[in-house]
């Protein structure tokens, strides 16, 4: 329709056309509509165009990811992209739909670019000089010239800003804002990340001013009203390296075997209005992004290490869940409630664990007033962890690595991060509160910010249920049809419990992982399937997650206003739903830079191994080879099937596996193989091996997994496998 006509239809008067036409240009900028020739509007859905964010392979071709919850993402081919660059918000054309359901397209309009810089190489030519993007998926150079290169030596990292964005037949061009220094120096691989990532390293002059007027201390008059649980014991139980400490744990044991818990979150909402510039600034990043070597917070320092943080033997102001369970862990009753604690020591999950599990003399006496309170919280986790297992909740129970660092940020070694009963106890505490807090606000049916995780895609069920059954595991559970929309976490958990412990336990935990959907942020509430949740959010976190700090003040509103006015509503009807979106995408993109900068750490670890053997476990197996990471390292690269010159091999996707043609040998997931170490590429953060043949054999040596690491495999599938966060 013209503009003259959607006026028409909609009585708009004509003193109201400007306004009217600036709210069709926002529509159009945030995908709801789309301006098409000859000044017409119209609706995507009903012209086959689909809105969403442009995520790139290195490659040339990718996917875009709807904007509409629901949607399969849209294929597009290397000659389809038009001027789009990987993070931009575009529309696309529905050009085809395969047989299996996946769709292709081409690009037509960008909405919003993703990207307004670049870091990478700078290299110099005699005319004018060019960035290579460090990030692959930037499928193009940017110009430089002379009048802009600020001083960049040939070689040197930088971070570019783009002032011209790239044409069907021109690439983008730019300027240098930043020199980082040279490749290779592993000082500058965080701020590479961070630059290249675009995150906010420095806070805004005005959100420090507000920051530096919050006070230091707990005054009397803030205690006064609120719950003082002070004569508990308390403690904070995290990391050995954690500086901000967001949530305290209480229990006492009570007649008839119950246990009454309390789990003391930091009331961050007390000292961060509504709409402030620390709010605002903190929205904006909606999460704060941990690397090897440092953190780029969501607040200021003073905030998050200071007067937010419940640090031992100072007063903290808190909202408290305090829920009582009974023998079987089943919770009896609740209460929510703005508090007052006095933490009385910062426990370590490894003190914890040596209290517990190792009994340490030294470590019981030094806490011999705690130790009953550290048994009680044990056999409560115990009890949680029984009833989440009765009731299907899937644990993929996948330990980390943890990067070692020496005093110049070279990586020194790559551990496996233990996962034992004090992570476990934390874990079922957070997550008893998270539920507890979502349940109780879904009663009283207030708009409200769940974290959410859909079923599976039935197609993807349906292969996995193949995949498992060429193994002899039996699926328990709808197999086929409409059921598998009926599907429960129970059934995925009992394929675990069947596998636990045999060769292909990797390699199925692997498969199911890549099933499984990403969590995320909604005011829809559709329960948390992995979790077997009905109601689920998060509100443990405020320090560092910016959701759990919008459910904050909800409670806190509620507590104080005993419901909402139909005004107030209808604004967070409004507001609520633009904060989860933003929140989901800000996690996604902080996941993503933490993964980047572990890898580069993990290939640097292999930077001085080049020709090196080891054995590994192959870990994803795409068309153009395999990836291998390397026992007990971490570490992991690419052995590429030009590198494997016995046969031609076939990539046979829905078996994750790569078969000879002529000999019908097999390369798939969790084999264990003999590599050695060809190439390593700092820039492209990527490691090359190659297969050896053991002495006497003719062909390289793959070995069947005995033992095979117990840590999650990365996926190379479309955007790679995302990490899942509950």
């Amino acid at each position: 329709m013209l503009l003259r006509e959607l006026m028409r239809s909609l009585e708009i008067a004509k003193n109201r056309r400007t306004a009217f036409q600036k709210l069709l240009d926002e529509m159009i900028r945030d995908g709801e509509i789309v301006a098409i020739k000859d000044n017409r509007y119209g609706l995507p859905g009903k012209m086959n165009l689909v809105t969403g964010r442009l995520q790139c392979h290195s490659d040339g071709f990718g996917f875009v990811i709807p904007d509409a919850a629901g949607e399969s993402d849209l294929f597009i081919g290397r000659r389809s992209m038009m001027e789009a660059m990987h993070g931009d918000r575009v529309v696309a054309r529905i050009e085809a739909t395969k047989p299996d359901g996946r769709r292709e397209g081409r690009i037509i309009r960008v909405l919003e670019r993703g990207m307004t810089q670049i870091v990478g190489r700078f290299e110099s030519g005699r005319e004018f000089g060019f960035v290579v993007p460090t990030e692959k998926r930037i499928g193009r150079d940017l110009y430089v010239s002379p009048d802009h290169d600020s001083g960049a030596k040939d070689g040197d990292l930088v971070v570019a800003e783009i002032t011209s964005y790239p044409t069907p037949h021109r690439n983008p061009e730019g300027r240098i804002v930043q020199v980082l220094g040279q490749a290779g120096d592993p000082k500058i691989d965080t701020e590479m990340v961070i630059a290249e990532f675009g995150l906010p390293k420095e806070f805004p002059k005005e959100v420090l001013l507000e920051s530096r007027a919050v006070p230091e201390t707990v005054s009397a008059d803030v205690i006064r009203p609120r719950r003082d649980l002070r004569d508990l014991n308390t403690v904070t139980i995290d990391g050995e390296r954690a500086r901000d400490f967001d949530d305290a744990i209480s229990v006492l044991r009570l007649p008839h075997d119950q246990i009454r818990l309390w789990v003391h979150i930091a009331d961050v909402g007390h000292y961060v209005p509504w709409d402030t510039p620390l709010d605002l600034e903190a929205r904006r990043r909606a999460t704060s992004v941990y690397f090897p070597d440092q953190v780029v917070p969501m607040f200021p320092e003073r905030l998050s290490n200071g007067i937010c943080s419940l640090n031992p033997k100072v007063d903290r102001l808190t909202l408290t869940a305090e829920m009582l369970f009974d023998s079987h862990g089943q919770r009896l009753e609740y209460d929510i409630y703005e508090s007052v604690i006095r933490s009385n020591e910062r426990m370590t999950y490894t003190a914890v664990k040596k209290i517990l599990v190792d009994k340490d003399p030294e470590l019981r006496r030094t806490y011999d007033y705690l130790l009953h309170d550290f048994d009680l919280m044990e056999e409560l986790c115990r009890r949680l962890m029984a009833v989440r297992a009765q009731n299907g909740s899937i644990d993929f129970d996948l330990p980390e690595p943890e990067i070692i660092l020496d005093l110049q940020g070279q990586t020194t070694d790559i551990i496996r991060e233990e996962r034992h009963i004090a992570h476990r106890m934390i874990e079922e505490f957070m997550l008893s509160a998270n539920r507890t807090v979502a349940e109780h606000m879904t009663e009283l049916k207030i708009p409200f910010i769940y974290r959410i995780h859909d079923v599976p895609d039935p197609e993807k069920i349906h292969d996995f249920i193949q995949f498992i059954g060429s193994f002899g595991l039996r699926f328990a559970g709808p197999k086929s049809g409409s059921d598998l929309e009926k599907i429960r976490p129970k059934a995925f958990q009992n394929v675990l419990d069947q596998v636990k412990g045999r060769p292909e336990d990797r390699l199925i935990n692997h498969v199911l992982l890549r099933s499984m959907k990403q969590a995320k942020y909604s005011t829809e509430n559709i329960g948390h399937f992995g979790l077997a949740f009905e109601h689920y959010t998060h509100f443990t976190s405020p320090i560092r997650r910016y959701p759990d700090l919008i459910v904050h003040r909800l409670v806190k509103e509620l507590i104080h206003h005993k419901g909402f006015s139909a005004h107030r509503r209808e604004g967070l009807e409004k507001l609520l739903p633009e904060i989860a979106q933003t929140s989901s995408e800000r996690e996604r993109a902080s996941m993503e830079a933490e993964r980047e900068a572990v890898d580069l750490k993990k290939v640097r670890f292999l930077a001085d191994k080049e020709g090196e053997e080891y054995f590994g476990f192959i870990t994803g197996v795409t068309a153009f080879g395999f990836f291998v990471e390397l026992e007990e390292m971490f570490v992991e690269g690419l052995v590429h099937i030009s590198s494997i010159p016995d046969d031609y091999y076939i990539y046979e996707e829905k078996q994750h596996r790569l078969m000879g043609r002529n000999h019908r040998r097999i390369f798939r997931l969790a084999d264990r193989v003999k590599v050695r170490v060809e190439k390593v590429d700092l820039i492209k953060r990527q490691a090359d091996f190659r297969l050896v043949e053991e002495e006497g054999a003719k062909k390289p040596a793959v070995h069947k997994p005995s033992h095979p690491p117990q840590h999650p495999p990365q996926d190379r599938k479309r955007q790679g496998q995302r990490k899942r966060r509950r």
